[in-house]
């Protein structure tokens, strides 16, 4: 039979920072909000969590970077929200912040989760930002905790 690796509840000194774009503040907020009960109803203490607001999407990964490389979190959780309008900006801008947000949890072998809505329409990331398709703020935080918990048992080389 295979092993499966445990996933470990976060301990008392487990911190977690969260990125989160002014652009679309209406849906932010509410991302943000959720993240944050989703942390505390899993034992995070509130001063364990910091929040930094960044003017918009493509501004989110030099702060994630910073935080990331201060070694003071287990875990970035980065949200916005874009909507695409009447040109293809959005599309420049999903795929090079995605991109980035990759790169970095990669290269610092750390959680850093993807919560930035990637919307046709205003009505779309209200349905996903605690409408009827749930709050993708609080799933980010839900997979940083996994995360964070699992690399805990997986090998370091």
């Amino acid at each position: 039979m295979a092993n499966t690796l445990p996933t470990s509840p976060p301990d008392a000194n487990d911190r977690f920072a969260i990125v989160v774009a002014e652009w679309n503040r209406s849906i932010t907020t509410k991302l943000l909000e959720g993240a944050i009960e989703t942390l505390t109803a899993a034992g995070v203490e509130e001063s364990h969590i910091d929040v930094a607001w960044v003017p918009g999407a493509w501004e989110v990964p030099v702060v994630a970077q910073r935080l990331a490389k201060s070694g003071s979190y287990a875990s970035i959780i980065c949200l916005g929200a874009v909507i695409r309008g009447e040109t293809t900006h959005n599309e420049y801008l999903n795929q090079g912040v995605s991109l980035a947000l990759m790169q970095l949890s990669l290269e610092l072998d750390m959680p850093i989760l993807f919560g930035i809505l990637t919307c046709e329409s205003m009505e779309q990331a209200i349905h996903r930002a605690g409408g009827n398709v749930g709050n993708k703020g609080s799933e980010c935080a839900e997979s940083a905790l996994k995360m964070v918990g699992l690399l805990k048992s997986c090998p370091n080389e």
